[in-house]
């Protein structure tokens, strides 16, 4: 059984693959925030800007079979069209991601992407690992394509992580419009996070250019 919450098709607004067409399909659940507002505080993530409690987003539900979710995804791409690119992501998408879906979408030519918070065993055959740490333990998910951190964090430092096997090192400036004063101290985090990337070259820059042009 797959709880999804929402899927669509849209462009890719962040990191390596930033402007490519692509099918998201986020899954309900996360091993590090429950998503209600009255567990943020004490939760090892407590930023996230993300509903994914549930199955009532556009095009969610609950699908048995990886067979059913594949076909109710792969009606989203555009009919006859090539370059099938699919990114799973959550919550937390390890919790539910699996070789049988991997082997079901790869079967009907996708190219497989995860965004992942990294402290879950990824199952084999993923074409595109984009880790995000959210939390100060260590990963589980050392290596892949893509590193991704929301800075800044005030309890996960950039130099944690700069050692890692990845290709891409990606410095994102956290979205703080749902936060308040009392959640977290509010301050310039695009003016940090440039500030951080140019005295340490190592990291490149992210912004999410699907909120700047106001698509999905």
């Amino acid at each position: 059984m797959y709880s999804i919450k929402e899927a669509f098709y849209s462009l890719q607004g962040e990191g390596a693959h930033a402007g490519r067409p692509a099918l998201f399909c986020r899954f309900t659940g996360c091993n590090l925030w429950s998503g209600l507002e009255k567990t943020r505080a004490n939760s090892e993530c407590q930023f996230c800007d993300t509903d994914f409690i549930g199955t009532d987003g556009q095009n969610g539900g609950k699908f048995k079979t990886a067979e059913q979710l594949r076909s109710h995804i792969d009606a989203l791409w555009p009919d006859g069209q090539e370059y099938k690119y699919v990114v799973f992501t959550g919550g937390e998408p390890a919790l539910q991601l699996d070789e049988k879906l991997i082997i079901e979408m790869k079967l009907h030519g996708y190219t497989i992407a995860i965004e992942t918070n990294g402290t879950m065993a990824l199952p084999q055959g993923i074409d595109w690992i984009c880790v995000s740490p959210k939390t100060a333990s260590p990963l589980t998910v050392t290596q892949g394509d893509e590193l991704k951190l929301i800075y800044p964090q005030s309890h996960i430092s950039p130099a944690l992580f700069e050692k890692l096997d990845f290709s891409h090192f990606y410095l994102q400036p956290m979205d703080q419009s749902h936060l308040t004063v009392d959640q977290i101290p509010l301050i310039d985090t695009q003016q940090a996070t440039l500030h951080y990337c140019l005295s340490h070259p190592r990291w490149r820059l992210s912004l999410q250019t699907h909120k700047m042009l106001n698509i999905d």
